[in-house]
């Protein structure tokens, strides 16, 4: 059965998850290094992990499973979910796919290294309407791909 997981310490549409999830009647599970406000329903469950940095992403590469949803802004993440033959997110819609990991993850190594070098100091934009409404738009097309292939 499908699960949804949620790298939850920065995410901006947590609400929107809890929405579409309760129509589908999908099991979510709120990642984060610390507790964090939830709502009072048997589907949803908060997972505090305590460790290194990389504790919340480590619980969740470990505890998906194929078709498993991961909603997460973390790149590196993304493609460990890939990896595992998951499905993962951004909070603004934007799908990590085996073909465009490698990109994401070469942009990303690059925006690095001109940080480092002083010539990046921005991070990504604000988060605006639009893309709320992508996120929940992709995020309800990757739930129906997943039930469909289920069948």
């Amino acid at each position: 059965m499908l699960r949804i997981y949620i790298d939850a310490d920065g995410c901006s549409v947590k609400n929107e998850i809890y929405k579409v999830a309760a129509r589908y009647k999908i099991k979510v599970f709120v990642v984060a290094n610390k507790p964090l406000s939830i709502p009072l329903d048997e589907n949803i469950e908060m997972v505090t992990v305590t460790g290194k940095f990389d504790a919340a992403d480590d619980w969740i590469a470990e505890n998906i499973r194929a078709d498993d949803i991961v909603i997460t802004a973390d790149i590196l993440l993304a493609d460990r979910i890939l990896k595992k033959k998951g499905r993962a997110v951004g909070p603004k819609g934007k799908e990590y796919t085996d073909d465009s990991i490698g990109s994401a993850l070469a942009s990303r190594e690059l925006m690095a290294n001109l940080r480092h070098m002083g010539e990046a100091t921005g991070g990504p934009s604000s988060m605006q309407p639009k893309d709320r409404s992508h996120f929940l738009s992709k995020l309800d097309q990757m739930i129906q791909a997943v039930l469909k292939k289920g069948r």
